[in-house]
């Protein structure tokens, strides 16, 4: 096979170099269909190829070589590790994986091809047989053994998940407003391709090693004088670990700190995956209540606790940006209490009214808090990278804790990423993201005004999603989100949405949570007129919508 290098294409006019790199939506479209051809190709691929077997042979016993072959090769069909249609070794391979002779393999697969497990096709070799004897077909698991296995296995972490998309009762939504979902035609195609082609043409000597469980240097370098300039945040790279993603993050951060039996605080409601994180380490989860400042601060006056987790920029959901004075606050109730903070920053490259206030961490001058951020949200949720910044005191056990996870992440990844933000093209992808996420916010906030009047959204100022409060007499926002659904249109109430909540939470029953960033304007205009059609039906028969009248007159 020949090595991988990057190919010159043919010229087709002057503007043949540059658009040799752009995608239209048609072509990703034939890539993603390619991809999914060749995925349900695997498994045939796969029966295309004879591997070495799993069979160990004892010889020093009575029993024949040939027959331990040949029952060893009956228990991998019935076990079906070997199925229906797979190739199996030649007499050749075979032998010389066992160190056996040539004849012994022969008379074991002449015995297996009277008994109907294999056959043998002069073009296509051994396999085993398509259709296997009744004897051979395997048997259902037992009741009774399920049971045992019920009382026997009970897993140590919580089973549920954080909610990820609605789905509409007849199949897939037409629009869906998902939280954190990104909208995959403004992914910086074209200077990825680039950036990995130059790093496949520099060398590949790096994919062969493995790299600092810390991250890439490059990459942590360029995060550090990221968030000196974005967050005011001043670290040192020896603080910046590269995580998977902020949920890799907590983990991390919860391998350092907890033990079980200690005491997390969450706000109330909070993100369900950094709630499902703590329970999971034997954490208490103390919920603090939450109002138009963010997190209140106040209701933690006694409460002594390891860790408190808050989403600062941009209340996960509820949208609220915690006021400078609860940021001081906070952080002199960690000095006191000697309680690390874990601020989330998951959203916060997109600011859209006034400038952001200071990250909790560069307002932190007795290093209590570890911040996280990702590029998730930023760059696509699928390169699975992100990043902590740890406490200079945390950071050597981080690092620790990080290589019994994981020896780091791919290479070509992180130095990609690196060059991505260090050459400024990172930059300039999220001011193009500003841009188009702004439009369609204001988009959103002119249609839920066109069609329901002026109403109360929080969350408006950044990030990727807006908490909008239905208008007095509307149903429920539960009753809202299935009126919705029934027209293929995913919409999301507290109890859709990821989120970890207890008790009474702040307007709950009336409140609408919309991602707006995955849905193009006119989709949006498309998706809300069918929201308000579908409540204006639907509002004569729920408790609360006597009164409720859309404007669908306009």
């Amino acid at each position: 096979m020949e090595p991988l290098r990057a190919r010159s294409r043919p010229s087709c006019g002057r503007n043949a170099a540059t658009t040799s790199w752009k995608s239209s939506p048609a072509d990703r479209e034939r890539r993603r269909n390619l991809a999914a051809l060749a995925l349900h190709a695997m498994p045939r691929l796969a029966q295309q190829y004879p591997t070495q077997l799993p069979l160990t042979l004892r010889r020093r016993t009575a029993v024949p070589l040939q027959q331990q072959i040949v029952e060893q090769i009956r228990q991998l069909v019935l076990r079906e590790v070997l199925t229906p249609g797979a190739r199996i070794p030649s007499t050749r391979a075979l032998a010389e994986q066992l160190d056996v002779s040539r004849n012994t393999v022969a008379i074991a697969y002449e015995l297996l091809t009277a008994e109907g497990l294999i056959e043998v096709h002069p073009a296509r070799g051994t396999s085993v047989s398509r259709r296997l004897p009744k004897a051979f077909a395997p048997a259902p698991s037992g009741v009774a053994s399920k049971a045992r296995a019920a009382e026997r296995l009970r897993p140590a972490v919580p089973v549920r998940m954080p909610a990820l998309a609605l789905r509409a009762p007849d199949g897939a939504l037409l629009y869906d407003f998902r939280l954190g979902q990104v909208d995959d035609a403004l992914f910086p195609e074209r200077s990825f391709r680039q950036l990995f082609a130059r790093r496949l043409e520099a060398t590949l000597e790096p994919l062969a090693r493995y790299g600092d469980p810390a991250g890439l240097e490059a990459l942590r370098v360029a995060i550090a004088d990221h968030l000196r300039r974005a967050r005011g945040i001043r670290c040192s790279p020896d603080r910046v670990v590269v995580v998977a993603g902020c949920q890799e993050g907590l983990n991390l951060i919860a391998r350092v700190l907890l033990s079980p039996g200690m005491d997390v605080v969450v706000e109330n409601p909070c993100y369900q995956g950094a709630a499902s994180v703590f329970e999971s380490h034997g954490a208490r989860l103390i919920s603090a209540p939450v109002d138009e400042e963010g997190v209140c601060v106040a209701a933690l006056s006694d409460v002594r606790a390891t860790l408190a987790y808050v989403t600062p920029s941009h209340q996960f959901p509820l949208g609220f940006t915690l006021s400078l004075a609860r940021r001081l606050e906070l952080l002199d109730w960690a000095s006191r209490t000697g309680a690390y903070v874990i601020e989330d920053d998951y959203d916060s490259d997109f600011r859209y009214e006034g400038s952001p206030l200071l990250a909790l961490q560069a307002l932190d001058s007795q290093s209590s808090v570890i911040y996280l951020g990702t590029f998730s949200k930023s760059i696509g949720a699928g390169l699975r990278l992100g990043y902590a910044v740890f406490p200079e005191s945390l950071a050597a056990a981080a690092v620790a804790a990080k290589s019994i996870m994981n020896n780091g992440h791919p290479m070509l990844d992180q130095a990609v990423v690196a060059e991505f933000l260090a050459s400024g093209a990172f930059d300039r992808h999220l001011r193009r993201l500003r841009h188009q996420y702004l439009s369609r916010r204001d988009c959103l906030l002119r249609q839920i005004e066109r069609y329901f009047g002026p109403c109360r959204v929080d969350g408006i100022e950044g990030g990727m999603h807006v908490a909008w409060r239905l208008p007095e007499g509307a149903p429920t926002a539960r009753v809202v989100q299935q009126l919705a659904l029934q027209q293929r249109v995913g919409i999301y109430s507290l109890e859709a949405a990821p989120v970890h909540a207890e008790g009474s939470v702040l307007a709950s029953d009336s409140t609408v949570f919309l991602g707006y960033p995955c849905l193009a304007p006119e989709r949006i205009e498309r998706a809300m007129a069918m929201v308000a059609e579908t409540v204006k039906v639907g509002a004569p028969h729920c408790p609360r919508g006597a009164t409720m009248r859309c404007k669908m007159d306009v």
